[in-house]
């Protein structure tokens, strides 16, 4: 699926049908959509798509101990090849708002950047990704050979239970899955489309509590201290290396997060106490291969013979995967290298994404804004940035449909 390479760069190209991604960015950040609200961020793009001919799809779905969330699936063109942007409107909340340069829903532009909760995590991608699909129907029509969606959702940076995962289960009902799918989350590192991520790690959020004997630090014999047990254990669990990393992922880590014992009294040696801790795994390992490895070493780190005990709660986000170099891949990172004149690397960096639930449906790769100030205060996109990711995905639409 190489860009045709007779066609002129994407970069100073005319926007064919008029709408301008930096005003839909702004738009969008507009909506206070701070997770699991909507804030107006799926009826904004309804409408906008909707005027592109694009058939709308509200998808609200709830779960027991979950926040309802509301979801948009968009879809226009006929039979053939189909293409799937996926991205999502919620964000995280601001913080300390006061300690922001801006109004954080003002979406103020200054000095050539977008400032806003969401510019780059991820209604600027969304924004461009419209903006591009917009340009590719207005020269092309709306027969380009298939046909062109947009599964939005408002569940990612929450839970992900009542979002992407729903999603795809109703397309697969209506036998409507993508051939492919490009999801929007910022990629970047230190220039736009530096990295195409074509997998992720893994996640296992661990809790570790042991129990043991609560007494007077005066009688030591008469008690037995958790806090050690806890010690030696999380000892041995660092100490340990995972692994050296493999042909596409970096070493797998775990990183202790929090030790908490609720222990106000200095001459108390307390009941319980408790670590949490996450794992980053690589594809040597899966989410039950880890758990059983933490299980091993944390049965021949305690000592029962005075009572203690310990409890383990895991919690995976998600398996690592890696969708391998090809077709889908190579025709993203051909348009990024004709638009800003360096091709990507390919990586498995960063955190989890809803791309680990598209990958068992199609083909999946991962490219968006630059992730620096991602869910930081004063998040920021650059113009010049949004223009050429603008330019960009409407190079792979171009290149994906052969026009």
């Amino acid at each position: 699926m190489p860009v045709p390479e007779t066609r002129p760069t994407d970069r100073s190209a005319a926007r064919l049908s008029g709408l301008d991604p930096v005003e839909l960015t702004r738009q969008l950040i507009r909506c206070p959509s701070v997770t699991p609200a909507e804030g107006g961020a799926l009826t904004l793009l309804a409408k906008v798509l909707g005027d592109l001919g694009f058939t709308c799809h509200r998808l609200p779905f709830s779960e027991p101990g979950y926040a309802d969330v509301d979801n948009l699936y968009a879809h226009i063109g006929g039979a053939g090849r189909q293409f799937c942007f996926a991205g999502h409107t919620d964000v995280v909340p601001v913080g300390d708002a006061a300690a922001w340069s801006v109004d954080p829903f003002a979406a103020d532009l200054v000095d050539g950047r977008v400032i806003g909760r969401g510019a780059v995590d991820m209604k600027g991608a969304i924004a461009c990704f419209v903006a591009a699909a917009a340009d590719v129907l207005a020269q092309h029509g709306n027969d380009v050979g298939g046909g062109i969606g947009l599964l939005i959702t408002g569940d990612e940076e929450a839970e992900a239970v009542n979002g992407t995962r729903k999603m795809l289960d109703w397309l697969t009902a209506r036998g409507e899955i993508p051939d492919a799918c490009l999801v929007g989350e910022p990629t970047s590192n230190k220039a736009l489309a530096d990295m195409v991520k074509i997998g992720r790690r893994g996640s296992l959020t661990g809790a570790l509590t042991v129990t043991g004997t609560q007494g007077h630090t005066a009688y030591p014999h008469l008690a037995d201290n958790p806090l050690h047990h806890l010690v030696a254990m999380l000892d041995v669990l660092v100490a340990e290396t995972l692994d050296d990393g493999t042909e596409h992922f970096s070493p797998s880590s775990l990183q202790l997060t929090s030790i908490d014992v609720g222990n106000g009294a200095g001459n108390v040696i307390p009941a319980r106490a408790t670590a949490a801790f996450n794992i980053r795994f690589n594809d040597k390992h899966s989410g039950a291969s880890l758990e059983d490895w933490l299980r091993q070493r944390l049965d021949a780190a305690i000592d029962p013979s005075r009572g203690a005990a310990y409890e383990l709660n895991v919690r995976v986000s998600g398996d690592s995967f890696l969708c391998p170099p090809g077709p889908l891949s190579d025709l993203i990172c051909d348009a990024a290298a004709r638009v800003t004149g360096r091709r990507p690397a390919l990586g498995t960096t960063g955190g989890t994404s809803d791309a680990r639930f598209i990958k068992d449906y199609c083909p999946v790769a991962e490219l968006g804004l630059l992730n620096a100030t991602a869910h930081k205060v004063d998040e920021q996109v650059a113009v010049a940035d949004l223009r050429d990711l603008h330019a960009i995905y409407r190079a792979v639409l171009e290149g994906y449909f052969s026009l």
